[in-house]
């Protein structure tokens, strides 16, 4: 038996046994096969080679009979000469056939790989922020990765498995019958000591490789938790580097100590199938000797079926278990569907038009909105802890009415959970509203592109997300086919061109992770300045100068002013003194909007805004 059989073999008993009693969705094969449909003639020219190496399988032993028998035993030189040619011809024919289908096998592998990963990215994209704030990143990756990749088996390993087996598999035993059929019989009875240790082992080793997936997941959440700036800076402020080290190092040792247990069995392993295949070859040479010297069989038989003897084990085990390796491509494949199935919450309307307005009136009229439960945005096998929520959120916004007119600044103030962000991250559609409507120059904004929609409203939150990435790449994610100049444009109104002057580097230099190598201000300088690049009529900032130091918020409104300049702007913010001079206010509490008006209008009012800036007031004094 070759190394390469006893691998499969080995695969195949290890592979998960509860998915035999997996049952797949109905139509999940029919699905499997429209994603085959693009391959389908490199899928019969892989066939085709898979089918001539089965035969080339019983080729070879049939010729070596027919040289012992007709060739060496009579001694003719002239046939042994000629098959020994056809011989050493079938293995280049074998060599080539292999190389074809290798490279086939590869086409359709990482042709699949590529349309799912590829369509389960898009996909993935198009998710609400909803969807983002339960789904575990490392479960997304793993659909992407594992699951693609285990997806595609289906179309390489396990359909080119099942073929090859199945037509040596009845190739080799009808020879073997055909020439013996006494040997062939107690070749047979000898299959259970074959297959059952490997069962044994198989779930052992299975035991511990899913073990040792759970340490190395572990260790790798570890590690990405403890590598990246934020997770540095924790342990390096509270952390113990003597105990970090001995938990990773407990891991780190249990992973191995399984290591070197797989490394075992896999050697006994190899070491008990090769051992059972030489004493079925040493009962076949023993058994089929007896019937050589008596005349029942040529010697040219005998050694032609200790040769398909070895062809016999490997396909018979690995198709006694081939239901586990198609459920394992099956239940890949479902679990991908399982995502792509997943309609976003927030959705484009078939007939949506483009919102191509230069100013914007901003509406919203009797908005109320809850959160979406999680059973409608996400999945349960996404997430890490997937426990039914027994209190839902509520309704979060209660009838909210206000219109921004074009060109003008709306604050929006109120406590903490008053409901200023989910006000914010409704007007660009990361959630849709449960009740009432925003609109856009009286038009409802579930009516436009969402494309276009964004493409319109700028944001600058409190803490902006910079890629890890250099400054000007950053910047031109707002709009990739900017020019240094306009980058420079953009930097100066934001008031951070001199710093990025000053870099070594210039526009060139890397962020950092998060863009941990920046300040707060000076991070928040370049989320204005990406902003300005992409020039929206709309304006949203949520907090922008929460927690800058008073030099820093200087430096930022002195670039909000520049930025809000004839765009309609819509400000959350904590430090009421910045928006003083708004030309509205609106004050939020419990999901209401209980005030509105201007600064002077809502200080004579005495209620909840005069309340507020008082306080903040006398902390400053």
């Amino acid at each position: 038996m070759s190394q390469h059989q006893i691998w499969m073999t080995m695969r195949s008993m290890t592979a998960d046994p509860s998915l035999k009693t997996q049952k797949l969705k109905s139509g999940t094969l029919s699905r499997i096969f429209t994603y085959a449909k693009p391959y389908k003639k490199y899928i019969s020219f892989f066939l085709l080679t898979v089918v001539l190496d089965a035969i080339l399988i019983v080729s070879t032993p049939l010729l070596l009979r027919r040289l012992i028998d007709q060739g060496v035993i009579p001694k003719n030189g002239a046939l042994i000469t000629e098959l020994a040619l056809i011989v050493g011809g079938l293995a280049v024919l074998d060599a080539i056939s292999n190389i074809i289908g290798r490279w086939f096998s590869a086409r359709i592998g990482e042709g699949l790989i590529y349309d799912l990963r590829s369509e389960l990215f898009t996909h993935v994209q198009r998710q609400s922020i909803a969807f983002f704030t339960r789904a575990q990143t490392g479960a997304l990756i793993s659909r992407l990765n594992s699951d693609v990749v285990g997806a595609q088996q289906a179309f390489t390993a396990t359909l080119s498995g099942v073929v090859s087996n199945v037509i040596s598999l009845v190739l080799v035993a009808g020879t073997m019958m055909f020439l013996s059929w006494q040997i062939t019989a107690i070749s047979l009875i000898l299959l259970p000591l074959f297959v059952y240790p490997t069962k044994w082992v198989g779930k052992r080793i299975q035991s511990l490789t899913r073990e040792s997936f759970d340490l190395n997941a572990k260790m790798s959440s570890t590690m990405t938790e403890r590598f990246n700036v934020s997770g540095a800076m924790l342990v390096s402020l509270y952390g113990k580097p003597e105990t970090e080290s001995k938990l990773f190092r407990a891991r780190a040792r249990k992973v191995a100590d399984m290591g070197i247990e797989v490394a075992m069995l896999n050697r006994l392993f190899f070491i008990s199938l090769t051992s059972v295949a030489a004493v079925a070859t040493a009962f076949a040479y023993g058994f089929g000797g007896h019937l050589a010297v008596s005349g029942s069989i040529s010697v040219g038989t005998l050694l032609a079926i200790t040769a398909l003897l070895a062809r016999l084990y490997g396909p018979l085990t690995a198709l006694s278990n081939v239901r586990v390796d198609v459920m394992s491509s099956l239940v890949s494949f479902e679990r991908i569907f399982e995502v792509l199935d997943l309609q976003p919450m927030v959705q484009e309307k078939q007939n949506a038009v483009i919102n191509s307005a230069s100013s914007s009136e901003i509406t919203f009229s009797d908005v109320r909105f809850s959160y979406p439960k999680a059973t409608e945005i996400s999945l349960a096998s996404l997430e890490s802890v997937a426990k039914a929520e027994i209190i839902q959120s509520g309704e979060i916004l209660k009838g909210i009415t206000f219109t921004a007119k074009p060109g003008t600044l709306t604050a929006i103030v109120g406590p903490s959970g008053a409901g200023k962000t989910t006000m914010s991250a409704l007007l660009p559609r990361l959630y849709d509203v449960t009740g009432g409507a925003i609109s856009i120059n009286g038009v409802d904004i579930r009516d436009f592109t969402l494309q276009s929609l964004r493409d319109s409203i700028g944001v600058v939150a409190q803490d902006p997300h910079l890629f890890h990435e250099s400054i000007g790449e950053n910047l031109r994610y707002a709009k990739s086919d900017a020019t240094d100049g306009e980058l420079q444009v953009a930097c100066k109104a934001a008031q951070i061109w001199s710093l990025i002057e000053s870099l070594p580097n210039g526009l060139d230099t890397m962020v950092g992770e998060r863009g941990h190598r920046l300040s707060g201000g000076e991070k928040q300088r370049l989320a204005i300045a990406r902003m300005l690049l992409k020039a929206p009529s709309i304006v949203i900032l949520d907090e922008a100068t929460a927690h800058l130091d008073s030099e820093n918020e200087d430096l930022v409104q002195e670039a909000l002013k520049q930025a809000l300049v004839g765009r309609t702007s819509i400000v959350i913010a904590h430090r009421l003194s910045t928006v003083i001079d708004a030309d509205q206010i609106l004050v939020m509490n419990n999901g209401q909007l209980i005030e509105s008006g201007t600064h002077s209008e809502l200080m004579k009012k005495s209620g909840l805004y005069s309340d507020l800036f008082s306080r903040q007031d006398l902390t400053t004094n």
